[in-house]
C-alpha cells in the first residue's frame, strides 16, 4: 500500500521536464487547461478525461522517495480495517493459482505482502524507498529495491500482480502497465486502485481536491482512460469500477462555502487520509453500518461517481 508524501516536502524544489505531454492513458494530445496547483499545470484529456500535469518532474528531482522522505514510522503504520479488506482481495485472487507467485508493485508498508504469505502465495514485492525495503526485508519480507523493470523478472513469471495507489505517482504509466503484461502469465490478474480523475470530489472540488497533489501524483486517470490504458498492453477482461467518497473533504468544502460565502482550499492529504481511515473505521463497526457503506458504493459504481477507481483485468 502507497503511504502519502511527507508534509515537509517543499514543491518548488521540483523542476520539471518541460517537454509536453500527450495524455499518460490514450496518447491523445486535444486536452484542456485546468489551471495551476503548485507550480504545476494540468490538462483534461478531451478524448477519454484523464487529467494529467503538462509537464513532468525530473528524475533527479523525484529522488526523495529513494532517499526515505516518503516513508516514515507514522506512515508505514496501517490500520486494522486496511488489513481486513486485503485478505478479502487475496482470497479473491485463489482461482488465479498456478504458479503460486504473487507481486505486489509499490509495496509500501508491506501488509498486502504479509496477508499473501498468510494466505499461502510466494509473494514478492518492489519498492523504491531503499529504506523502507530494509525494513521490509528485516521482517523477512521478499522486496526488489528499484523500479519494476529494474527487477527483470522472468517473462510469464506471475499469477497475480498488485499495485495499489501507484499508478498515479509513476512518470510513464505506459511502460509500467507494458511490464506487469510481461511478467504477469497469460490467464492471470493485474488488480490495482487509484484515484479517479472524474469522480464526486473531483468534480465538485476539481483541482483543489487534496488528490491533485502533484509531484506526488502526476495523474488521475478516467475509467475509460484505464481501460483504453489497459487495453493498449494486452489486457483482456477489464473491469474498472468507481467506489469510495474522500467524504470529509467534500463535506469541509461544503461547509466552507456555506460559511464563507466561497470555495476552500482543501489541500491537507495527511488530514484528508486520517479522516477517511476514520470513517471507513466507523462505518465497519456493525453489520448495518456495513450495509449502507455497500449500498453507497453500489450507487457510486453504478454513477460511476466514485472517488477511486478498482481494476482488475486478466491478461
Amino acid at each position: 500500500m502507497i503511504a502519502k508524501i511527507s508534509s515537509d516536502i517543499d514543491p518548488r524544489e521540483f523542476a520539471t521536464d518541460l517537454r509536453p505531454r500527450p495524455c499518460p492513458a490514450c496518447e491523445s494530445v486535444s486536452a484542456n487547461q485546468m489551471g495551476d496547483k503548485r507550480g504545476f499545470d494540468w490538462l483534461r484529456c478531451l478524448d477519454c478525461g484523464t487529467l494529467y500535469v503538462s509537464t513532468l518532474p525530473t528524475a533527479a528531482s523525484r529522488m526523495h522517495y529513494e532517499t526515505g522522505v516518503y516513508y516514515n514510522d507514522e506512515n508505514l503504520d496501517v490500520p486494522g480495517f486496511v488489513t481486513s479488506r486485503l485478505k478479502e482481495i487475496v482470497k479473491s485472487f485463489a482461482r488465479y493459482r498456478q504458479t503460486n507467485r504473487l507481486l505486489d508493485v509499490g509495496c509500501g508498508a508491506g501488509t498486502l505482502l504479509n496477508v499473501a504469505n498468510q494466505a499461502g502465495w510466494n509473494a514478492e514485492g518492489v519498492e523504491l524507498s531503499v529504506p523502507t525495503v530494509d525494513i521490509l526485508r528485516k521482517q523477512g519480507l521478499t522486496v526488489f529495491p528499484g523500479e519494476l523493470a529494474q527487477a527483470k523478472f522472468p517473462e510469464a513469471h506471475f499469477d497475480v500482480v498488485t499495485a495499489a495507489e501507484l499508478i498515479e505517482h509513476v512518470p510513464d504509466p505506459s511502460s509500467l502497465i507494458a511490464e506487469v503484461s510481461r511478467v504477469l502469465r497469460p490467464g492471470g490478474v493485474f488488480w490495482a486502485t487509484t484515484p479517479h480523475s472524474h469522480g464526486a470530489s473531483g468534480r465538485v472540488l476539481k483541482l483543489k481536491w487534496s488528490i491533485v497533489s502533484p509531484p506526488e501524483h502526476l495523474h488521475l486517470f478516467s475509467v475509460r482512460g484505464m481501460a483504453a490504458l489497459l487495453a493498449r498492453h494486452g489486457f483482456q477482461r477489464v473491469k474498472v469500477k468507481t467506489e469510495g467518497l474522500t467524504a470529509a473533504e467534500l463535506m469541509g468544502a461544503f461547509r466552507s462555502r456555506s460559511q464563507e460565502g466561497g470555495s476552500a482550499d482543501v489541500s491537507n492529504g495527511h488530514q484528508r487520509v486520517q479522516s477517511d481511515y476514520k470513517l471507513n473505521e466507523t462505518l465497519l463497526l456493525n453489520r448495518r453500518r456495513r450495509m449502507i457503506k455497500n449500498a453507497a458504493n453500489s450507487v457510486l459504481r453504478a454513477s460511476r461517481t466514485g472517488d477511486f477507481l478498482k481494476v482488475w483485468a486478466e491478461r
